[in-house]
């Protein structure tokens, strides 16, 4: 037994709820923190007519979907630390920052040269005239700053990776600080500033992105942890750490581009469908996401625990873990039911308009129903993200990929023939949606049952 082991074990039992909550608890606040990003900036844009914040949810996705497979490799420097962490190899652990950091850097010029497409993709969808320009100037403002966010991810995972939770929710909370605050300046003009509208917005939220990333950095550059790990000595290239990050990461990066691809798929389409579903189907999914991401964080804990103690070679204490995780996340979406059930039109009048709208008006009782269906499925949720997370953590990336993708691409035409081909109401189309989204998490949960990820290992050579 490892001496972090030992350690552990004299406190409270390894893989139990305390320490759950110990490495997944700040992550979870930092993800709440990026949820409260987000939403602030819809909240903000919805003052100025729904059509600014639908434009804000299909650029910002757009943004977001265009980076995704780079953010999944590098993502996957959390398992990896930890799994060396695990096995009592610290100095490998600031090695594979470095290649995520390699990672990052080749990849931002990539990023860029799709710009084109997501243009072409906006026209294709069909999106209003009124939404459409709103909508690519956020797009291109916000893909300038995408290099902030690569390089705050590979910070972030080491950290995470090393169970130091506590830093990479300082960076959240910094970078959701300075955004609200800019966007609040930029959006309105307030404090002097110009009133710039959407474009205020994004210019905003890459300030809060590289603030969010300048803290990360800092504390990885303190004294301390260089010692600790070894930091300077990391600053190269090292083939056989990048192999197992390129090896090990590329399924979840292409999972999370694929994955993106599809659910940006459906939301422009859902947009393409009129102005007053755009609008209910932004404030659904803003609601959403404040469900959803906080999970996120708990998926990240899971990983560090589970790929910590498949490191040492304990998949009985990674077992524990994963049970821990699930017990949090079922506490956690529990009370996102009964908020949802119980309070959707409350929800939804948060982002009503300054002013009297007549789109708004028309879209708010869709979105209240929609809203209520969400509470059906935040359970299956949490338990697909739980599972899907002990997985990863263990290295059985591929096959969670090829499932996760397989079954969101189910979505797209699903959705596209309720409402195109079959012209069924937008109401009709997203219980269909959710239909599908219970099976996620049993079909995680049989994978993870046949415990062949138990027989998995990373890091037991090189």
């Amino acid at each position: 037994m490892s001496a972090l082991a030992e350690t552990e074990a004299g406190r409270h039992p390894q893989g139990g709820m305390r320490e759950m909550i110990a490495i997944a608890l700040p992550m979870i606040i930092s993800h709440g923190c990026e949820t409260a990003l987000i939403f602030t900036d819809r909240l903000f844009l919805s003052r100025l007519g729904p059509e600014q914040m639908s434009a804000a949810m299909g650029g910002g996705l757009s943004s977001y979907t265009m980076l995704t497979f780079f953010l999944g490799i590098i993502g996957y420097a959390t398992a990896l630390t930890a799994q060396y962490l695990g096995a009592g190899r610290k100095s490998r652990c600031a090695l594979v920052l470095s290649q995520a950091v390699l990672i990052a850097l080749l990849a931002y010029p990539l990023i860029l040269a799709g710009r084109p497409l997501a243009h072409w993709l906006f026209r294709l969808t069909d999106i209003p005239a009124q939404q459409l320009g709103p909508q690519i100037l956020y797009f291109d403002i916000l893909l300038y700053g995408t290099i902030f966010a690569l390089l705050r991810t590979c910070f972030s995972s080491f950290f995470s990776g090393t169970g130091r939770t506590q830093v990479v929710m300082l960076g959240a909370m910094t970078a959701m600080v300075v955004n609200i605050i800019a966007n609040y300046a930029l959006i309105f003009g307030h404090f002097g500033m110009p009133a710039l509208g959407i474009r205020g917005s994004a210019i905003g939220t890459i300030i809060g992105s590289l603030c969010g990333m300048l803290v990360v950095l800092a504390a990885y550059l303190r004294r301390v942890n260089r010692r600790e790990y070894e930091v300077m000595q990391a600053l190269r290239f090292d083939w056989t750490v990048m192999r197992k990050l390129l090896r090990f990461g590329y399924p979840a990066g292409l999972e999370m581009l694929l994955n993106m691809m599809a659910f940006t798929t459906m939301i422009l389409v859902f947009q393409s469908h009129g102005l007053a579903t755009a609008a209910a189907v932004t404030v659904v999914f803003n609601w959403d996401l404040v469900s959803f991401v906080p999970l996120l964080g708990l998926q990240i804990g899971v990983v560090s625990l589970v790929g910590r103690y498949m490191g040492a070679g304990r998949p009985d204490i990674a077992e524990r873990a994963t049970l821990s995780g699930l017990k949090m996340g079922w506490g956690y979406s529990s009370i996102i039911l009964v908020v949802f059930v119980f309070f959707p039109e409350e929800l939804v009048a948060v982002f009503q308009p300054a002013t009297p709208d007549a789109v708004f008006a028309q879209a708010a009782p869709l979105a209240a129903s929609m809203l209520r269906l969400v509470g059906i499925y935040v359970l299956a949720d949490a338990a697909m993200i739980v599972f899907s997370g002990a997985l990863r953590g263990a290295g059985d990336t591929f096959w969670a990929m090829c499932i996760s993708v397989g079954l969101h691409w189910l979505l797209v035409p699903v959705l596209i023939l309720s409402l195109k081909v079959f012209h069924a109401s937008p109401l009709s189309a997203w219980m269909a949606i959710i239909g599908l989204f219970l099976t996620f998490s049993g079909v995680f949960y049989l994978r993870y049952r046949s415990g062949h990820w138990k027989t998995l290992s990373i890091v037991r050579e090189g």
